[in-house]
């Protein structure tokens, strides 16, 4: 999703200073446009800076006088007069330019923001929640496609049995509103209709990523305070795998592609056999939920989706039936989207992405969406043509994908009128559009947990949203200056945050405002995490915001663009990798010896790859096995892309790894004197020679 940054100062420290005295006036004097409220008292040794701030009250009293001596009509053309002059004078005519420019984009975001907040109001004076509106669309088109995929089209109707049959058989075995039960599926109708259904009678369901495996996937089932999970039978080992280490109380249910399937526990487990699902829905009841089963409000949870482990193991952020309106009907009305737009859709649906943003379109607006259970670059636009869709979405590292697919005919002969998604890099933007002829591509930037969400609703190149110039009040986002290695904010002599200039680099931030869907945070299932990602103290004292942990810049005119991630962490595959998790588990792996784990660039490639250094200066660690082991404990995304075999080792004052000095060597081995190793497409690690990293360079090998 992300792009590199880019750390060549904007202006040369020298030719700053020069001109900074000149500029002070003017920069600092007048109204900001990231905050017209933000006047500030004179400064007596500065005459211009004062008489600029007179200017209003001066002019005011004269023209009040002129009104008393001169009659009104003359009292009131010179307040006419004097409005013109202040506008002119504070902020200034390029505050006219940017207000005339940016005006069509503000309002139509503005209406789009205004229908946002009427939807989820009408919602929530209705105490509705999201099964309450998904059934009104089955009763309304019972007969529609609601989930199409290579191997399933089911109906709206077919949707909703199925969800009152998983509502009916847990509750049937004792479930409530409040209880939690995990879920852990690939992309597939049943996904939806399992999480759906078990909202119906008010249990919340973790989404699992289907990449975990060992600790990090029994973490995200603890984390999560699972009472139950279940699980598809192509994860029946790796769930058997951490079973014995589960809660005793754990009720694991194994849903299976065919219904004669084994079903296998693990030894051990002192609640016995898993429970065969399929069985069990075959004879539940399907037109409707038990007159007896809880029902979810409004404001109940609904789900839990993980983040990707910006900070250590996967975090569980909450989602409420109320944010999960916001985050579908933000993305339908900002965008345009049509009820009767057909949505593609390769993304996993245990994210926010693909689960909420693209699901959200069925499930609330009655839309048609295509799922498909693993990307394929080759095959985008073929099913997006073979299925008639007419929106599609991605992520960064797919649309590069895609477009490095040899020409076909079906580059062009499809229906998609829009993309949207987040992190298609301006170096590949107008080849993209113009190659498969789209016409309007929706880039949106936020996270899960956050509150801070913006969008891109004019196909500006490389923006990822931006910030009302003439409005900013409207949606409360900023970007304040912190550091760039640590993200922490940095305070002027009153304690407060400040915001950033045009072009200055910065930490995005959302103002919190408790009771209001848009602006609530919501956090982690973890309370202590949660606290971890609000800045208190920002603008005033007692006010709250989201801290996001991404450097982004604004433009003149408001746009805002990505710049990087503070920390200690790096961005693959369209996820963010925690360095201290994959350390932490390599380490084990390798006979707990140091390790120092970062992210490197790759020519011509989205994000950073991981690469990891570890101290065997007698090499003992086999490189086939360690492979074999990483494979079965971390995700795809988060494994190590290169590996480095250390022959000595670095160390601070204060006995800690340095690793700013690797980073910058990164992989070449004309560079590096230890042996190298990179990751093979099979997952098999191989010797990094001069000849293989000149493949990579040319981009003849690709991760």
């Amino acid at each position: 999703m992300m792009t590199g940054s880019d750390d060549t100062p904007l202006v040369e420290e020298g030719g700053l200073k020069a001109t900074q005295h000149r500029l002070t006036i003017w920069h600092k004097v007048s109204i900001s446009i990231d905050d017209p409220t933000n006047l500030k008292p004179p400064v007596k040794s500065n005459f211009r800076r004062y008489l600029q701030w007179m200017t209003a009250p001066v002019m005011t009293a004269i023209s009040g006088l002129i009104l008393y001596y001169q009659g009104p009509w003359y009292g009131l053309a010179s307040l006419y007069a004097t409005l013109i002059f202040t506008l002119l004078v504070r902020p200034g005519w390029r505050w006219f330019y940017i207000a005339a420019v940016t005006t069509p984009r503000d309002t139509v975001a503005l209406f789009a923001y205004i229908r946002v907040l009427l939807f989820v109001k009408r919602q929530e004076r209705k105490n509705l929640n999201i099964g309450d509106i998904f059934e009104a669309n089955v009763a309304r088109q019972p007969d529609k496609l609601a989930i199409v995929s290579e191997s399933q089209q089911w109906t709206f109707r077919q949707l909703n049995e199925h969800s009152n049959r998983v509502a009916n058989v847990f509750h049937s075995h004792g479930y409530k509103k409040g209880d939690v039960v995990g879920l852990l599926l690939e992309n597939r109708a049943e996904f939806v209709a399992t999480w759906l259904g078990l909202s119906k009678i008010g249990v919340i369901t973790p989404l699992i990523n289907t990449n975990l495996r060992g600790a990090s996937l029994q973490h995200s089932i603890t984390v999560g305070q699972c009472t139950a999970l279940i699980y598809g039978a192509s994860f029946r080992s790796a769930v058997m795998d951490i079973a014995k280490d589960l809660p005793a109380h754990v009720g694991l249910y194994q849903f299976n592609d065919e219904s004669n399937q084994e079903v296998v526990a693990s030894e051990g487990l002192s609640q016995g056999l898993a429970q065969q699902l399929n069985g069990l829905l075959e004879t539940a009841a399907k037109d409707k939920v038990a007159a007896g089963a809880s029902r979810a409000d409004h404001h109940d949870k609904l789900v839990y989706i993980y983040t990707s482990g910006t900070t250590g193991l996967p975090k569980a952020a909450v989602i409420t039936h109320s944010r999960y309106f916001f985050i579908a009907a933000g993305i339908h009305y900002t965008l345009g989207f049509k009820d009767q737009d057909v949505f593609y859709t390769p993304l996993p649906l245990y994210h926010t992405a693909g689960g909420v943003m693209s699901m959200g379109q069925a499930l609330l607006f009655g839309s048609t969406v295509v799922i498909r259970k693993k990307f394929s670059a080759s095959g985008y636009f073929s099913d997006c043509a073979r299925f008639q869709c007419t929106v599609g979405q991605y992520i960064g590292e797919m649309a590069r994908y895609i477009l490095a697919t040899p020409s076909a005919p079906h580059d062009r002969s499809h229906q998609v009128r829009m993309v949207f998604g987040n992190g298609l890099r301006p170096q590949i933007w107008p080849q993209f559009v113009e190659r498969f002829g789209i016409r309007k591509v929706g880039e949106f930037y936020g996270a899960t947990e956050g509150n801070a969400n913006i969008m891109n609703n004019d196909s500006t190149v490389g923006a990822i949203g931006f910030i009302s110039r003439i409005l900013p009040q409207i949606y409360p986002i900023s970007i304040i200056k912190a550091d760039p290695h640590t993200g922490e904010p940095l305070r002027n002599s009153k304690g407060l945050c400040e915001r950033c200039g045009v072009d200055e680099p910065g930490v995005f931030v959302g103002k919190i405002v408790r009771g209001n869907p848009c602006r609530e945070f919501l956090g982690y299932v973890d309370q202590k995490a949660s606290s971890k990602k609000v800045v208190h103290d920002v603008f005033s004292k007692g006010d709250m915001a989201f801290i996001s942990g991404d450097l982004l810049v604004a433009d003149e005119r408001g746009y805002l663009y990505f710049r990087d991630r503070t920390g200690d962490t790096f961005r693959w595959k369209g996820e963010n990798v925690s360095t201290s998790e994959v350390e932490a588990q390599l380490s084990n792996l390798a006979g707990y010896k140091d390790v120092i784990v970062y992210g490197v660039s790759i020519p011509n490639t989205e994000g950073r790859a991981g690469m990891a250094a570890i101290y065997d200066p007698t090499r003992e660690v086999k490189v086939t096995e360690l492979g074999e082991a990483l494979a079965k404990s971390l995700p795809n995304y988060a494994r190590p892309q290169f590996l480095r075999f250390l022959r000595r080792i670095d160390l601070t004052g204060t006995f800690k790894l340095r690793k700013v000095e690797l980073q910058q060597q990164g992989f070449n081995p004309a560079i590096v004197e230890d042996e190298l190793f990179y990751a093979q497409p099979d997952g098999v690690y191989a010797p990094l020679t001069p000849a293989v990293y000149e493949r990579i360079v040319r981009n003849e090998l690709r991760f």
